[in-house]
């Protein structure tokens, strides 16, 4: 940036103009620039390559509950550094940054809305903070999120996004595990479905608790969905993988989830689902 511009930028009459960085998105997938206008009304899917980028809570929540409409649900507290953990930095400053950088408390938030005019909670794990890790937080508020829809008698959705348990809180992460897991057990007592949407990337201790303990399986088209990385399982079995290997296309062939679909499909895809699976509720 030249002098003049620094000083014209620093004039509060001054209007700011559009510049590349406002107006223009690049595709992570194809590298092609897309107008941010045609990329957000496309739901922050590449309309040259249709590559589904990671969207956040907020989005989620104005594109599947009906008319946007949605009441967020409080987390309970969770302790925010029980390890007193730091590598190069203190836990609690990354924490920081991360509520700096999304504006939001956690990985994880819960919604009650309609879709499909069907009364449905759903529950969105954001991978922008902090790679939407699994620590005692996001496990409070997954439980947090089933005992909602058990108290109003209607299905839970969990949409995932993550790179696993948040190495911060050691053991206390790991431990959200069965805690999800006996959540959903009375979630189930109650006669109340679970979906899960598996989106980009969904890996690590969450693959192996709630992200696969659906009634139903869905995921976003070429979600990467595992549990160790590529490298390290070709590292360990000392064979190349297949083409594909844990993408959502590969393992929907495998019989490891139910069906892949696409973003502009989901409203109506979990709407149907939920007059299936709670037929009750559409009467």
């Amino acid at each position: 940036m030249s002098w003049l511009d620094r000083v014209r930028n620093a004039l509060p009459f001054t209007a700011k103009r559009d510049t590349a960085d406002n107006l223009w998105h690049k595709c992570r997938q194809c590298q092609q620039m897309v107008f941010v206008k045609e990329w957000e009304d496309n739901l922050n899917v590449c309309p040259r390559c249709d590559h589904h980028d990671r969207i956040g809570a907020k989005e989620r929540f104005a594109q599947l509950f009906d008319g946007g409409l949605h009441e967020l649900i409080a987390s309970p507290a969770a302790p925010e550094d029980p390890l007193k953990f730091r590598d190069t930095k203190k836990y609690v400053d990354r924490i920081k940054a991360a509520r700096a950088q999304t504006g939001d408390r956690d990985a994880y938030q819960n919604a009650f809305g309609r879709i499909s005019s069907l009364p449905t909670v759903i529950g969105v794990q954001d991978f922008a903070f902090m790679g939407g890790s699994m620590g005692v937080a996001v496990g409070e508020a997954f439980v947090a999120g089933v005992e909602e829809a058990i108290r109003r008698g209607c299905p839970y959705i969990a949409i995932t996004a993550a790179g696993g348990a948040r190495m911060q809180e050691g053991t206390l992460s790991l431990m959200q595990m069965p805690r999800a897991t006996v959540a959903l057990a009375r979630l189930r007592r109650a006669g109340l479905p679970y979906i899960v949407l598996l989106t980009d990337p969904t890996t690590g201790g969450v693959t192996a608790s709630y992200a696969m303990l659906g009634d139903v399986q869905i995921s976003e088209p070429k979600a990467l969905i595992g549990f160790a990385g590529q490298r390290v399982i070709e590292n360990t079995i000392r064979e190349k993988l297949p083409e594909g290997f844990q993408r959502a296309e590969y393992l929907l062939d495998h019989g490891m989830i139910d069906m892949v679909v696409h973003r502009k499909e989901l409203p109506e895809t979990l709407g149907r689902l939920i007059g299936y699976l709670a037929p009750e509720k559409a009467a």
